[in-house]
């Protein structure tokens, strides 16, 4: 296992969410726990909804969507037994996203993100995803990531 971000080993990567090297964007960082994925990312207060001191939630929905497609990502270099930096590319993007907002998320706290692949067919792969902010679950993600040839995408 690498101590490295899964984001960091891909260069190319100027997703707004969780490019690395996109300076205006979230930097959102995964890593493998186990079986699972985690993020720990910490807003700020321009992150905002409407209300003052509440996270923002399309902001919510990217940091979802974002660690759960490159969960996916992982998940794929990991079943071929691979390295996350190592040729030929592998890369997802998101198919389906379906997103439970079960509680208000704080802009003052750190929120963590874990996610977990509940099932593989093919091109598609299905990530559960939980965002906590102060030890409870406020929201879950249900993503649909499909692998795409690099062609598409990067070629």
């Amino acid at each position: 296992m690498s101590d490295k971000a899964f984001q960091d080993h891909w260069g190319h990567n100027d997703c707004w969410g969780c490019g690395a090297n996109n300076p205006e964007g979230l930097h959102i960082k995964s890593f493998w726990s186990e079986e699972n994925s985690v993020s720990e990312w910490i807003p700020l207060e321009h992150h905002k909804a409407g209300p003052d001191g509440f996270l923002n939630g399309g902001i919510i929905a990217t940091l979802i969507d974002c660690h759960s497609v490159a969960t996916a990502i992982a998940d794929c270099y990991r079943q071929e037994g691979r390295g996350l930096d190592t040729e030929p590319l592998l890369w997802c993007v998101t198919a389906t996203m379906k997103i439970d907002y079960l509680r208000p998320v704080s802009t003052s706290q750190a929120v963590i993100l874990k996610a977990g692949i509940v099932k593989r067919d093919g091109r598609k792969i299905r990530v559960k995803c939980e965002l906590y902010s102060g030890g409870k679950v406020c929201v879950r993600g249900d993503v649909l990531a499909i692998k795409v040839p690099p062609e598409k995408w990067y070629g």
